[in-house]
């Protein structure tokens, strides 16, 4: 059995933190793909680019995050995927 010093515990602690952070960064920056209508997913929740329901629309769903300014958009339901603003899909919830 291996004793573990101080010393390479920082060592091993340090490396995680950074890959842990750096595959965070990954992943945020694999969210900047938008979400293909050919999606399983997309196709499962009906999901559209341009909504043709009144007062419904990603843009006041709760599932939808990050800045309003945007015209694409993180979704809750779709990880690491963009929504239009104006998108539409089954799963809509208002916003509160």
């Amino acid at each position: 059995m291996s004793n573990i010093n101080r010393r390479s515990f920082l060592k091993i602690s340090g490396a995680t933190l950074i890959g842990l952070t750096t595959g965070g960064i990954t992943l945020r920056a694999s969210a900047q793909e938008k979400l293909s209508l050919d999606n399983p997913s997309a196709k499962a929740l009906q999901y559209v680019h341009k909504s043709e329901k009144d007062g419904q629309d990603c843009s006041n769903c709760m599932h939808i995050q990050g800045d309003a300014n945007k015209d694409w958009r993180p979704c809750a339901l779709f990880p690491n995927k963009l929504v239009a603003n104006k998108g539409w899909c089954a799963a809509w919830a208002k916003a509160n």
